[in-house]
């Protein structure tokens, strides 16, 4: 009996199925890096024209108190002061909170429960700083001056209060992301070692979500230096207070001062011209600003870099006595801190609820508007949809390719630079950018008003949230997974396609929506480029010459007659509608990012 072997005949792999080379990659990512630096590239060189326009005396711009110029005296240092008090006042207010609530967030609740919180606080972003600031005017100064018997209650402390406020989501939202890549596996070592919760959070996963986090707080003090429109309405703008002694500084936390970007998101800059020394000191203030941005940015990212390189497994010290008590107790505060936030978004919809009646007929919505303060917000409703899209949709892939490359291509010293840069373009107060556009889009371009020349100066302040939310995702990135793919043969800019993308995209999804919450309630940058009150179509016809309205500069537009019932009333209405907006769009992002997140890829 004979037995015959059976052979398979080779097969001749198919071209088509294996990865394409994927050149494209590297394309996109250097083309999003390299708008991070061309977008401050020209800031800059807005600035230093301005600055050469003019002669500036940098000693007394840094070192004088008093501004005024009608006597050509240009010392910006109250401005530096108040700046920094109220940055800091909203930091050491914001940033525990925030990191408390993340870790409540992802750590003590199930996701059927955490889910809806994080929604909450998701949409306590999507109240527009013109809406921060109609409430900073309602609600935090009559507190002030009650409290402090101080008339009016315009104050560097309600500036303080009221950034507090507004940079606490996004500090949530991202340290939430940070949080959430944490590989399920090292809570679980944790906790077989016989650790408590509050034990294996502070020695396994904070470790691990330290950039993530240190990342969101460099989001939120961007937003908090760049801040001009909210801090405007409640700051009360008085030049050259500066305390002398710590009874005068306490003193004069209760009492009115200047930022450096209410300075520069008041009146001056027009009436100072395009040249000379008045409009070259106002220039040199925005490039002081500038620095402060990038030296907080390098201080932040200085302890980082040193923990990252150490390469340092984290230890532990036990604390026998009362863990069970320790444990309780972080418990409770950090859930807590979760629920101020959600009693934050209550009251504020109370409070629109009840002062924007308007907004619930639905002619508000659908008819225009009708004299100083009458009709409905049809038309400024469409523009304000408009600039948002069209923003997003030029954003996103410059963002997410400036993050890629920050966090998985670069070298630690690029990557380091690359972050730094964006972090400045993010802080950059975006009345610089709207009076950039100005110069450069209406004027030198010809474009006058337009539209497009409005989402364009709002590019810069979506492309840092994206870039920074989408580099500390990927920096969490399990090494496993990428020494995996590499060896199955997979090049560099296939890895990228492949797995980063993939893994990062839920995070860039959240950065798209934070940055968009931003952009929906931007007032600066359109007043000069993009809005006017009156007369513009509902939809543009063409680019040159076409002006739309917009809901946040006519909230206000609005806000400044306070002395008018009817548009006290109106602007409460069109902040009613700009809120449901861009809660909207916010929850139609949260379903896509869940959508796209699925399953953690670390468990």
């Amino acid at each position: 009996m004979s037995t015959s072997t059976l052979t398979r005949q080779p097969i001749t792999p198919d071209p088509d199925t294996r990865p394409h080379p994927s050149k494209w990659i590297w394309g996109w990512v250097y083309a999003g890096a390299s708008s991070v630096a061309a977008l401050l590239l020209v800031l800059v060189g807005y600035l230093g024209t301005g600055v050469g326009s003019g002669e500036v005396d940098w000693p007394t711009l840094l070192t004088e108190s008093a501004w005024s110029p009608a006597s050509s005296v240009y010392g910006g240092l109250a401005m530096i002061y108040g700046t920094a008090v109220v940055c800091v006042l909203a930091l050491v207010l914001a940033v525990p909170v925030g990191w408390a609530a993340a870790v409540a967030l992802s750590e003590y609740l199930p996701p059927r429960v955490a889910r809806p919180l994080r929604l909450c606080v998701e949409l306590l972003a999507a109240v527009p700083s013109i809406v921060y600031g109609l409430i900073g005017i309602i609600v935090i100064r009559p507190v002030i001056a009650r409290l402090a018997d101080v008339p009016g209650g315009d104050s560097l402390v309600a500036a303080g209060i009221v950034l507090a406020v507004m940079i606490t989501p996004t500090i949530v939202a991202v340290s939430v992301d940070a949080l959430a890549a944490v590989p399920d596996r090292y809570r679980e070592a944790a906790f077989s070692l016989g650790l408590t919760r509050r034990e294996v959070i502070r020695s396994a996963v904070l470790p691990l979500a330290r950039s993530g986090m240190r990342a969101a707080v460099l989001l939120g003090m961007a937003r908090a230096l760049g801040e001009a429109i909210a801090v405007f309405l409640v700051v009360g703008r008085a030049d050259g207070r500066l305390p002398t002694s710590f009874g005068s500084f306490l003193d004069s936390l209760v009492h009115p001062g200047q930022t450096l970007t209410t300075k520069l998101a008041g009146p001056e800059p027009v009436l100072a011209g395009t040249s000379g020394p008045h409009f070259a000191a106002l220039c040199g203030l925005g490039f002081i600003l500038l620095a402060l941005v990038a030296a907080a940015t390098f201080w932040g990212t200085r302890g980082q870099r040193h923990s990252t390189t150490a390469k340092r497994t984290p230890r532990y010290r036990a604390s026998p006595r009362m863990r069970a008590q320790r444990d309780q107790l972080a418990k409770t505060l950090r859930l807590g801190a979760l629920l101020l936030p959600s009693v934050l978004l209550v009251g504020m919809l109370a409070l629109l609820v009840t002062r924007g009646s308007n907004a619930f007929h639905p002619s508000f919505w659908f008819t225009s508007a009708t004299g100083a303060a009458g009709g409905g917000v049809r038309d400024q409703i469409a523009g304000t949809l408009l600039l948002v899209v069209t923003t997003g949709l030029l954003s996103l892939p410059l963002g997410f390719g400036a993050g890629i490359l920050i966090g998985v291509h670069a070298s630690t010293r690029t990557a380091r630079l690359l972050q730094t840069l964006t972090v400045v373009l993010g802080g950059v107060p975006t009345i610089l950018l709207g009076l950039a556009g100005f110069v450069i889009l209406s004027t030198a371009m010809g474009w006058g008003r337009s539209w497009l020349a409005g989402a364009i100066v709002l590019v810069p302040v979506v492309v840092p949230v994206i870039a920074l939310s989408t580099a500390a995702r990927v920096r969490s990135l399990p090494s496993e997974l990428k020494e995996s793919a590499l060896s199955l043969g997979l090049t560099r800019a296939q890895l990228i396609r492949s797995v980063v993308v993939p893994y990062a995209w839920p995070a860039t999804v959240t950065g798209l929506l934070l940055g968009l919450a931003r952009t929906a309630g931007e007032t600066a940058p359109l007043l000069f480029t993009a809005t006017v009150f009156f007369g513009a179509p509902t939809l543009p016809s063409g680019i040159v010459e076409s002006p739309v309205q917009a809901l946040p500069t006519h909230i206000f537009t609005l806000s400044q007659d306070s002395g008018d019932p009817q548009a006290v009333a109106q602007a409460w209405g069109s902040a009613m509608v700009l809120v449901l907006i861009t809660a909207v769009l916010l929850s139609a992002a949260v379903a896509l990012r869940n959508r796209f997140e699925g399953e953690r890829w670390t468990t």
